[in-house]
């Protein structure tokens, strides 16, 4: 073979080379990254048309869920509230026979269509009295949601118990502020 062939040769194989290392970074890779995108994106759509059509299924649970909700909120009226809440709190003291030494209300306006109660109640008792306490605030029909619960021992035998409890309550569409 002569010089100029192989000169020829060995031109034209490192053109090729570099023409098959550039069309593998600008033409293969992305093309193989993007199909893999388009594979993720279409998995994902799946999972979403998958759920919507479980959500579909069961609207009507969560609407009569929702719905329920919305009529278990506060009274839409500051004092109504409050009045409501306080009145649960004698009820479930009077049930557990515990003896409540102090309720702390607070409200707060977390957004324009709702403003949230919080009540920090400390309480004394007996474990069963306390536990009693405890299942009539989750029991009950008044949508409260028990924020933190602390039971500490008054005694060294462990017979009186003290809870600080804090519960706070949702009001849809409070009364606009002066």
């Amino acid at each position: 073979m002569k010089i100029e062939n192989r000169q020829r040769t060995l031109a034209i194989a490192a053109i090729a080379a570099v023409v098959l290392l550039a069309s593998d970074r600008l033409i293969f890779t992305p093309l193989a990254h993007g199909w893999k995108a388009r594979a993720d994106r279409i998995a994902q759509l799946k999972r979403d048309v998958l759920q919507g059509g479980m959500l579909l299924e069961r609207e009507r649970v969560i609407r009569a869920r929702w719905s329920a909700m919305r009529t278990n909120t506060l009274p839409n009226n500051v004092s109504a509230a409050e009045s409501a809440v306080f009145k649960a709190f004698d009820r479930w003291e009077q049930v557990s026979r515990i003896s409540v030494t102090s309720k702390k209300p607070q409200w707060k306006r977390n957004g324009d269509d709702y403003m949230t109660f919080e009540c920090r109640v400390d309480a004394s008792g007996t474990l069963p009295a306390l536990t009693r306490f405890l299942y009539e605030v989750e029991q009950d029909p008044l949508a409260l949601k028990v924020e933190s619960v602390e039971i500490t021992s008054r005694d060294n035998n462990g017979q009186q118990l003290s809870l600080a409890l804090q519960v706070s309550g949702l009001m849809l569409e409070p009364p606009p502020q002066p």
